[in-house]
């Protein structure tokens, strides 16, 4: 696959999930197009100014979500849009300021730019699972959650899952507003990312593996976790874009597994660390749900393994000094 000779342009490119799409971008011949909030932060633009390839085809511009007309510029002269750019964060003081606003006025902003230029003919956009599976209803062994599943923002906004919130009205405004104005888009909804860093500072799931590291199934926010890699996810993303069946939205999850289960292959890799062994219930360990992997098989997705996944990102972690086993 060769990207020779085509722009594209990726929004939030400083983040976790965007520095991996812009180093397989620039590997694949793409000319890049980036927005970071500050270019002249070195924290959120020397990981990606040191790639491969970036000095010839990495162009970096700053935009702001909350300012309409912002990525006119960035988007101006690409084939295809990424759009990555969002709050991430599990707790808010302030969740419609902090999160349901960056998220969905950010994605209308660019949407709004892509409008403008004809130049543009898809746009792909990272939502998560977390807009698929939250809707009140018990998760049963027997359910295989697939993309015609939706999260239900009522019940989000009852609960208090304001991240869940934002993914699940960004991507509702994106499709009412692609459906409006002909856009060729396709959202991207993948599980818990993990997998080795390219940015110097720590992104919220890789926080959660710290904490599920020190401190075992108490200190992980889900009992089962719907787990996928971050090298799976940028090159699904490329693929989104590049194939030209491409349509719709795309679930994206490796692995679901109980917390129990992943403690249980980490102690294998890492025998030195101190982790629980076994379930502190009686419940059985199976997951208790599945994520449909055929429409990711479409694009040719070969999920990274669990062991691979979990070593890649203790091996990184431990390289950047965020962890010393």
């Amino acid at each position: 696959m060769s990207g020779e000779e085509k722009v594209v342009c990726v929004t939030g490119a400083s983040g976790y999930i965007a520095s991996w799409l812009v180093k397989l971008l620039l590997e694949r011949g793409f000319r890049v197009k980036a927005s970071v909030r500050d270019p002249d932060d070195p924290r959120k633009t020397e990981h990606l100014l040191s790639l491969e390839g970036a000095k010839e085809r990495l162009h970096l511009l700053r935009a702001d979500l909350l300012e309409e007309g912002a990525f006119d510029a960035l988007v101006e002269g690409c084939e295809g849009v990424f759009h990555t750019a969002s709050p991430t964060t599990l707790s808010a003081n302030d969740p419609q300021a902090e999160l349901i606003e960056p998220a969905v006025k950010g994605t209308l902003n660019v949407l709004r730019s892509c409008v403008k230029v004809p130049s543009v003919k898809r746009v792909v956009i990272t939502s998560s699972i977390a807009s698929i599976l939250n809707n009140g209803k018990p998760l049963n062994s027997d359910e295989i959650a697939d993309e015609t599943w939706f999260s239900d923002p009522v019940y989000c906004e009852e609960n208090k899952l304001w991240y869940i919130l934002s993914k699940t009205l960004a991507e509702e405004a994106a499709w009412k507003f692609a459906k409006e104005n002909g856009i060729d888009l396709v959202t991207i909804h993948p599980g818990v990312v993990i997998g080795p860093l390219l940015q110097p500072t720590l992104n919220l799931s890789s926080e959660m593996f710290i904490n599920l590291i020190k401190g075992g199934a108490k200190a992980f926010p889900f009992p089962v976790c719907r787990i996928v890699d971050i090298r799976d996810v940028a090159f699904t993303h490329i693929q989104a874009l590049e194939v030209p069946s491409a349509s719709g939205r795309y679930c994206l999850v490796g692995h679901v597994v109980h917390i129990y289960e992943a403690l249980k292959i980490l102690k294998e890799l890492y025998p030195a660390l101190s982790l629980p062994e076994e379930c502190e219930d009686e419940k059985p360990l199976l997951p208790k749900h599945q994520v449909s992997k055929e429409k990711a098989k479409s694009l040719v997705v070969n999920f990274t393994s669990l062991e691979v996944s979990f070593r890649d990102t203790i091996e990184s972690l431990k390289e950047k000094g965020f962890i010393d086993i």
